[in-house]
C-alpha cells in the first residue's frame, strides 16, 4: 500500500521521482523519502508526516542533481511515522538504498543474524534489514540484480523492493512477491512504480511484473528475471488513459471529481460487451463453456466496499442463472476451510488488483481446483493474471482512498458476469439479456441526472456535521447500499455509522432509535415488488414515531414515503436489480459532504490507504 518510485535516465531524477510521489501520495502518507546517485554517492532525505514535508525539508537543503533516483510515500506497518523509519533505508556505509511495500515476516531472525554480524540498525522497520543484507551479498558479486536475487531468496512475506546502489550509478534494481510493482519503458529512460499514475507524464508504454520476479532498469532497456536467475517472460501493454486523468481538474478533491465522472465511467464499463452475433462478452474467459454450465455453486470473495458490490451481484447472480450463490470476506475466506471443488466458481472483486487478502483467497480456491473470474479495474495486477477469466472495469485511475466510481463499475460488471452466465448455462434468453444490458446503458443518464440534483444533501449533510451517529436502513439491494452509505461514512467523516437491513430493526437495532438520530432509508421501487415496498415504509414509520430524523431515498413519483420523510431525495426510476447504481450516488456525496464540514481530508483519510496489500 505504499508508493513507490524509481527512475534512470536523463532528467533530473528527483524531479521525476517526487512527481511521481505527488501522484502516489494517496497510498502512503505517514512519512516519504527520496533518494539519489551523484557525484559518486547517494544523497537522500526523508522526513515523517505527508510529503510537503519533505518538499520543505528539500528546499532547505537541496540535494545534488543527479539522473538515477528512488522515492517512497510510506504507510506504516513496522515501526511508527517518524523521520528514522522512513524510507529509504541505507546500510553502514551509506551506498545502498532501499525502499519497500509490504511485510517481511522473517525479519526479526534476519535483523538478529545482522546485529550478531556488527552491523548497526537504526530503525524499527522490517526494510532495513534488506538494505544491510543487499550490501553483503553486493560485496561479494559486484551485481546489484543478482545481490537482490540472492537476498529475496532469503525472504519471507509479501514485498516490492527497489533499490539503488553508489557503485552502480546507471541502475535501479526491483523486486516483487506477491506486491505490486510496474515497469515504464520510455525513450532514453525507464521507471519502476507501484501505479503507473507515478510515470504516466512520461510514457503510457508499460511492462507488468510476474510472481517472484527481478527487473533491472538501464536507460537502453530492461531486464527481467526470476528469483532463480533465469530469464522470465513478460508482457507489455499499452496503458490506455493520460496524466490528465490522475489529475483533480479543478475539483477541491479528487473523491469529488471521481464521484462527477461515475456517469462515463458505468458507459465505458458497457463498451464492446455486445458482439456482432448479439451475444455478451466478456475480456478475457479461459473456461470452457461447457464447465461453466456444470459449475452449481457461485462464491464472491472482496474486501470493503468490493465485499458490498457482491452483496448486491449474489442478488442478480441468483435471480439470473438460479445458481446458489455464497458472498465471503476475503479476510476470513481461506481460515474458515470453505467448500470448494472443481465445480465452483469463485469471483474476486479487487478494484487495483493487488488486494492480499483478496489474492490469497484466490490461490486458495485455485488449490482446491475451483475456477476463478477476477473483476477488476487494473490492466495487468496480480488478481487477474492469476486468474481464468476477467472482466476488466473502465473505472479509470481512482485516487481518493474511499471507492466511489469503482465501485459503481463493480457493480456493472458484476450484472453483466450473471447475465453472462444466464447465457452459457440458458437460463436466459438473448433478447432478455441485451433489455437488461440496455436497461445499464441507461444508468449512465440516470447517473448524471442525480448528479445535477444533489445541493439539497450538500445543505443536509452540512447541518448535521456535528451528530454522533448516523444509522442506514435498507432492504433486499438496498441493504448493502446502506452498509455502503454507513462505510462512507466511517471512512470519511470518522462518525459511528451502520447498516442494518430494515427487517432486522425488531429483532435488536430499533432501540438505537432516540430523538432527532439521522436514519438514512434506501426504498425499493413501488413497482413490482410492492410487498418489499409496503415493509420499509412500514419501517419508516416505526422509526419515526420513536423520534428518529428520516432521510428517505425514494424513485421519483413515489408518493406514499412523502409523508414519512423528513427530508426527501429522488432518484430516477430504475429496474429494482440495478437501483443500487442510483441510490449510492446520494450516499457518496452525502459522507463527502459532511466530512468536509467536518474538516477531514476526503482523498486520504486517517489510517487508511488505497490498497491493501498485506493480510
Amino acid at each position: 500500500m505504499c508508493g513507490i518510485v524509481g527512475y534512470v535516465g536523463s532528467q533530473s531524477a528527483l524531479d521525476v521521482v517526487m512527481a511521481g510521489l505527488k501522484r502516489l501520495e494517496y497510498r502512503g502518507y505517514d512519512s516519504a523519502g527520496v533518494a539519489v546517485l551523484a557525484d559518486g554517492g547517494l544523497a537522500p532525505a526523508k522526513r515523517a508526516g505527508k510529503l510537503v514535508n519533505l518538499e520543505k525539508e528539500l528546499s532547505e537543503r537541496p540535494l545534488p542533481t543527479g539522473t538515477t533516483g528512488i522515492g517512497h510515500t510510506r504507510w506504516a506497518t513496522h515501526g511508527g511515522p517518524t523521520d528514522a523509519n522512513a524510507h529509504p533505508h541505507l546500510d553502514n556505509a551509506g551506498r545502498v538504498a532501499v525502499v519497500h511495500n509490504g511485510i517481511i515476516e522473517n525479519f526479526a531472525a534476519l535483523r538478529a543474524e545482522l546485529t550478531g554480524r556488527g552491523h548497526g540498525l537504526a530503525s524499527e522497520t522490517d526494510t532495513e534489514v534488506v538494505a544491510h543484507l543487499l550490501a553483503e551479498e553486493f560485496s561479494s558479486c559486484a551485481d546489484l540484480a543478482e545481490a537482490m536475487r540472492l537476498v529475496c531468496r532469503r525472504l519471507e512475506g509479501a514485498f516490492t523492493l527497489v533499490a539503488v546502489h553508489a557503485d552502480e550509478p546507471d541502475v535501479v534494481v526491483g523486486a516483487r512477491r506477491n506486491s505490486p510493482l510496474v515497469v515504464g519503458i520510455g525513450e532514453g529512460e525507464a521507471f519502476l512504480a507501484s501505479d503507473v499514475a507515478a510515470f504516466i507524464a512520461h510514457t503510457r508504454e508499460a511492462v507488468e511484473l510476474g510472481q517472484d520476479q527481478v527487473v533491472e532498469l538501464r536507460r537502453d532497456g530492461v531486464t527481467v528475471t526470476g528469483f532463480d536467475g533465469r530469464p522470465a517472460d513478460v508482457r507489455a501493454y499499452h496503458v490506455d488513459w493520460d496524466a490528465s486523468a490522475a489529475q483533480k481538474d479543478g475539483y477541491a478533491s479528487f473523491m469529488l471529481k471521481e464521484i462527477a465522472e461515475q456517469p462515463k465511467a458505468v458507459a465505458d464499463t458497457l463498451l464492446g460487451r455486445i458482439d456482432e452475433a448479439g451475444s455478451l462478452t466478456l475480456d478475457e474467459v479461459r473456461i470452457p463453456a461447457a464447465e461453466l454450465r456444470e459449475i452449481d455453486k457461485v462464491v464472491i470473495v472482496a474486501c470493503g466496499t468490493a465485499f458490498h458490490a457482491g452483496l448486491i451481484a449474489k442478488y442478480a447472480i441468483e435471480h439470473w442463472t438460479r445458481i446458489p450463490c455464497e458472498v465471503e470476506l476475503a479476510s476470513e475466506f481461506r481460515y474458515r476451510d470453505p467448500i470448494l471443488d472443481p465445480r465452483s466458481l469463485v469471483i474476486a472483486i479487487s478494484q487495483s488488483g493487488e488486494t492480499m487478502d483478496t489474492l490469497m483467497a484466490l490461490r486458495h480456491a485455485r488449490e482446491q481446483g475451483s475456477r476463478v473470474l477476477a473483476i477488476c479495474n487494473t490492466n495487468g495486477s496480480t488478481i487477474p493474471r492469476e486468474s481464468d477469466a476477467v472482466l476488466y472495469t473502465h473505472a479509470g485511475p481512482e485516487v481518493a482512498v474511499a471507492s466511489t466510481k469503482a465501485f459503481l463499475t463493480q457493480l456493472v460488471a458484476c450484472y453483466l458476469v450473471a447475465l453472462y452466465l444466464g447465457q452459457v448455462r440458458g437460463t436466459k434468453w438473448g433478447d432478455e439479456i441485451r433489455a437488461v444490458v440496455r436497461d445499464l446503458a441507461r444508468i449512465s443518464g440516470a447517473v448524471d441526472q442525480v448528479l445535477g440534483t444533489m445541493e439539497p444533501v450538500r445543505e443536509l449533510a452540512r447541518s448535521l456535521a456535528g451528530k454522533d451517529t448516523v444509522l442506514f436502513l435498507g432492504r433486499h439491494v438496498g441493504y448493502p447500499v446502506a452498509l455502503e452509505g454507513a462505510l462512507k461514512l466511517k471512512e470519511l467523516a470518522y462518525m459511528h455509522a451502520e447498516g442494518f437491513a430494515a427487517g432486522e430493526l425488531k429483532h435488536g437495532p430499533i432501540a438505537l432509535i432516540e430523538q432527532d438520530v439521522p436514519v438514512v432509508v434506501v426504498v425499493p421501487s413501488p413497482r413490482g415488488r410492492s410487498l418489499l415496498h409496503d415493509k420499509i415504509v412500514s419501517n419508516i414509520q416505526e422509526i419515526r414515531a420513536r423520534g428518529a430524523r428520516t432521510i428517505v431515498i425514494a424513485e421519483e413519483g413515489d408518493a406514499t414515503v412523502e409523508p414519512y420523510a423528513d427530508h426527501l431525495i429522488r432518484i430516477p426510476a430504475t429496474p429494482t436489480l440495478l437501483q443500487p447504481l442510483v441510490a449510492t450516488v446520494p450516499l457518496q456525496v452525502f459522507a463527502c459532504e459532511l466530512a468536509t464540514a467536518r474538516g477531514n481530508e476526503v482523498d486520504q483519510p486517517r489510517n487508511l490507504a488505497k490498497s491493501v496489500t498485506v493480510e
